[in-house]
């Protein structure tokens, strides 16, 4: 299994859209910050087409060491949620998109 890095999609922008190396780099970079400062304010990132990346409070609560046993706290957290599009789930297993969806998440 391939992993798609930073540096992969660098390139990626530079062979297609004709940016020179440094400002695919650069371009790539704005993005990623911009969508890190929206999640970090609590603003969901909708990607059309894509999904939807939203940040959810969970709240403390008592989980258990499985080894021992002991009730241990876990502390209040916020956790990243990605929810795929239906475009995007329907690409991965080789489906046509529906077409009566008005919204693709």
């Amino acid at each position: 299994m391939n992993t798609i890095t930073r540096a992969h999609l660098t390139e990626t922008i530079y062979s297609q859209v004709g940016l020179s190396r440094n400002e695919s780099a650069d371009l790539l970079e704005t993005v990623l910050d911009r969508i890190c400062s929206a999640l970090e304010s609590g603003e969901s990132v909708k990607i059309s087409g894509f999904g939807t990346f939203s940040v959810r409070q969970k709240g403390r609560r008592i989980g258990r060491n499985p080894k021992t046993g002991i009730e241990v706290p876990i502390m209040p957290r916020r956790v990243l949620v990605f929810r795929p599009s239906q475009v995007l789930k329907a690409h991965i297993n080789h489906l046509t998109p529906p077409t009566d969806v008005g919204d693709d998440e």
